[in-house]
């Protein structure tokens, strides 16, 4: 009889992913955070471009050096950054990112406070580097921001690093910049890494974003181009950090991947360097079906405050394994909020980045739920 790696063993299939491949004839699907418009056009061109170019070969395991480059340069001048092109990996998407970094630092059993409610990657990614996950209880009046005073309870001398998300996944938090340098001192003053999840760093409504290695060497920056640029099956994101980290992490990374599609380089490429009027364009969209969303919730009885980033809205209701089902049965697929973390029992996720049509015959079918 087969048995399992140890490894596996408390490792779930993601509950985003059950929900998205439930792919129920005729129903509107609000699980996947992936935005529903086409890559740009011009990021498009450039990769036929180098398709019939023949750019279909292995590259640097770090990456193409003209990417990694572009990247040093948009974390100086967007983010107060400082990351020469040998401190960066190009990878295979943020999600590759964060299993290198979480891989290349963490023992068994040493802890990594996380986000709960918060993405739900970073807990079996935490397990899969045989760490133990100590979750940081978020609330709903502090509009689940992480906060100093979070993480200062949380910390033992076991404590390894912290994982960081803003703009967040499910809640739509924002993190202030109070909060930012707070846990950056923090992480100073103890030793302790920061990985700093930065890829719905430009979809924010209100506030600004601030990355916490303006404030400490002790940062790991994750970003990527999937949710920014429309790039999500490109599958190319990044991370940046010291150098001696960086060179752990590519062992990972090597023997993981080798390295990210020369393709999809490209596209990141030309992502940065290329207009950003799109980026924009895509933005306003997005804040206008947000506001549709907790609209028409708050109508329904659902109290709702509007999150000020992501595209993702985390109500909480009575019982939401009930509402989640019945909604599946009036046919709109959502999130049910325990799969983020036990902070997120009895709120669900719903993703606004489909469309505004589609969005509004969702509520038209949700407000028929009687709560």
């Amino acid at each position: 009889m087969f048995q399992p790696a140890k490894r596996c063993e408390s490792i779930q299939l993601s509950e985003i992913r059950k929900m998205f491949d439930l792919n129920l004839e005729d129903a509107i699907n609000l699980s996947l955070g992936e935005p529903d418009f086409d890559t740009p056009y011009h990021i498009r061109e450039a990769v036929k471009i180098a398709l019939d170019e023949g750019f279909t070969h292995y590259t640097p395991n770090k990456g193409i050096l003209e990417l990694r480059e572009a990247i040093s340069s948009k974390l100086d001048r967007e983010n107060g950054v400082k990351a020469d092109p040998e401190s960066i990996i190009v990878t295979v998407g943020a999600s590759e990112a964060l299993h290198i970094a979480l891989q290349a630092i963490v023992n068994r059993g040493d802890e990594v406070l996380i986000p709960d409610p918060g993405f739900l990657s970073y807990d079996p990614c935490v397990k899969l580097a045989e760490g133990r996950m100590v979750p940081v209880e978020l609330q709903e009046e502090n509009e689940f921001r992480m906060t100093a005073e979070n993480v200062l309870d949380n910390i033992t001398d076991k404590t390894k690093a912290i994982i960081l998300n803003s703009p967040a996944n499910p809640t739509g938090s924002v993190m202030k910049k109070e909060d930012i340098k707070g846990i950056s001192e923090i992480a100073e003053d103890k030793g302790i890494f920061l990985i700093s999840d930065e890829i719905y760093e430009k979809i924010i409504y209100e506030g600004k974003h601030h990355s916490p290695g303006k404030y400490t060497d002790n940062a790991i920056t994750i970003n990527g181009f999937s949710k920014t640029y429309a790039m999500t099956g490109f599958r190319i994101g990044y991370v940046a950090a010291k150098q001696e980290i960086i060179e752990e992490m590519i062992k990972i990374h090597q023997y993981n991947a080798a390295c990210a599609s020369s393709l999809s380089q490209i596209a990141g490429l030309e992502a940065l360097n290329g207009p950003q009027n799109c980026v924009a364009e895509m933005l306003n969209e997005f804040r206008k079906r947000r506001d549709l969303v907790v609209k028409r919730l708050n109508e329904m009885g659902i109290s709702l405050k509007k999150p000020k980033g992501a595209f993702y809205v985390f109500p909480k209701v009575q019982n939401s394994v009930k509402f989640v089902n019945e909604s599946i049965k009036k046919g709109v697929i959502i999130v049910n909020g325990s799969g983020f973390g036990k902070c997120g029992e009895n709120h669900f996720r719903i993703s606004y980045a489909t469309s505004y049509d589609k969005l509004v015959e969702a509520m038209n079918k949700l407000e028929t739920i009687k709560i």
